[in-house]
C-alpha cells in the first residue's frame, strides 16, 4: 500500500489532480500495482481525505498530546519520538498531528514502521495541498547513512 501511496504522491501534485476512483485503479493497475495493494490504498486516501475535512480550519495552538496505550503499542517508540520531534520543531500543527496519528492507527499491525509513519507524515502535508520545506523532506526521504552531516 505505501508503495501506491508514494507513487500518487510523486505523480499527483495535489489529491484533486488525481482521477476518479474506478480511472486512477486502471491506471494504478496498469502501472503495475496488485488489485489488493490499490484497494488498501484507495480505502486509506479516504480516510484521508475524511481527517482533512475534520480537521481543516482547526487552529494550531500549542499543546500537549497525551496518547492512549493502544496508540503507543500501535505506533511504537520510534513514531512517537518523530511525531513529537515534528510537533515541537513546529513543522506539525496540532491538527496535522492529529490526522497522522489517526492515519497511522488506521494501517493493520504494529508496531507502526518509521519508515511508513514518514510516508504517512508526507501523505497529511500532500492531502492539504501543503508541500514541507527543504529540512523535512530531507529528513521524510534520506536514509540517516546517506546524510552528509550526521
Amino acid at each position: 500500500m505505501f508503495d501506491v501511496l508514494v507513487y500518487l504522491y510523486e505523480t499527483y501534485w495535489r489529491p484533486d489532480a488525481c482521477p476518479d476512483h474506478a480511472q486512477l485503479t486502471r491506471k494504478l493497475s496498469a502501472v503495475g500495482f496488485e488489485t489488493d495493494e490499490i484497494q488498501e490504498a484507495l480505502s486509506w486516501l479516504d480516510g484521508l481525505a475524511s481527517a482533512a475535512t475534520s480537521f481543516q480550519g482547526q487552529q494550531g495552538v500549542d499543546s500537549l498530546r497525551v496518547y492512549s496505550t493502544a496508540e503507543l503499542d500501535h505506533l511504537g517508540e520510534p513514531s512517537v519520538g518523530f511525531i513529537t520531534f515534528l510537533a515541537s520543531a513546529g513543522v506539525l500543527r496540532p491538527p496535522m498531528r492529529e490526522m497522522v496519528i489517526d492515519r497511522a492507527m488506521a494501517i493493520s499491525g504494529g508496531p507502526m514502521d518509521l519508515e511508513d509513519l514518514k510516508i504517512i507524515v508526507l501523505m497529511v502535508f500532500w492531502s492539504l495541498g501543503e508541500e514541507p520545506d527543504a529540512l523535512i523532506l530531507d529528513e521524510l526521504f534520506v536514509a540517516p547513512e546517506d546524510r552528509l552531516i550526521h
